[in-house]
């Protein structure tokens, strides 16, 4: 298998208007960044044990090991990608993170060479593979660290973005209730009148009734809504 996926990144500028989403693989599609990014931490240990393995003479640990570096490559590229549709500021942090002064972006790229490398060795038993085998494994610790930078950081605009959305829902609820009230006292006032008009506010008493038991409803709803909003920020 000569697999020789493109690495290339189009230079992020924050703010940029996002891309139209494409179709993603079955194996990204369905996971958040945070449980994205983790997983490449995971991944980057099982292709190096499977590429150990396959230096050993293994042929389907070498299928194995392309393929997981195959999956690794594109789930790489649609981390970078998300910049893209990120609000600034958490793009900017992502994009710190990987192409910062201390970015990760460059050791994660060294590591998908390397791993190439190795498997084109591997893969045409050409010399000099075990020299090669040990630059990988010493590179473990590095990128398995580099990785967890690169979660972590995920991990923080998911959670920055999480507190805002409860924030909104919050604000949201309490205009709700706000309205709720208000309606509660045109209800009571229209049934006063129409007790008042006796039996030509008739009509109107039924509407008032109406109004009555829909604002009922929605204060209901608002007070479901504030329990679900604090459960959210404790859970947060």
């Amino acid at each position: 298998m000569n697999y020789q996926p493109s690495t290339a990144v189009t230079p992020f500028t924050p703010g940029a208007p996002a891309k139209t989403p494409v179709a993603l693989p079955a194996h990204i599609n369905g996971l958040s960044l945070v449980n994205l990014a983790a997983r490449q931490r995971m991944l980057s240990q099982r292709m190096i044990l499977q590429t150990i393995l396959a230096a050993r003479g293994d042929a389907q640990k070498l299928e194995m090991a392309q393929r997981s570096l195959q999956i690794f490559t594109e789930s790489q590229l649609h981390l970078l990608a998300t910049m893209r549709q990120l609000e600034t500021a958490s793009a900017q942090k992502i994009e710190a993170t990987y192409h910062g002064p201390r970015g990760v972006g460059p050791v994660i790229d060294s590591f998908m060479q390397l791993m190439r490398r190795t498997l084109e060795q591997i893969e045409r038993q050409a010399p000099g593979v075990a020299e090669t085998l040990i630059e990988l494994v010493g590179f473990t610790d590095r990128i398995l660290e580099t990785l967890n930078a690169a979660t972590t950081a995920f991990d923080e605009v998911t959670k920055a973005k999480s507190d805002a959305m409860m924030k909104e829902l919050v604000g949201i609820v309490g205009d709700i209730q706000s309205v709720a009230k208000e309606a509660k006292v045109v209800s009571f006032n229209a049934q006063i009148m129409a007790a008042r008009a006796g039996q030509h506010g008739r009509e109107f008493a039924v509407v008032a009734n109406v109004l009555s038991d829909i604002t009922g409803e929605i204060d209901g709803l608002t007070r479901k809504a504030a329990v679900l909003a604090d459960r959210g920020k404790l859970a947060a």
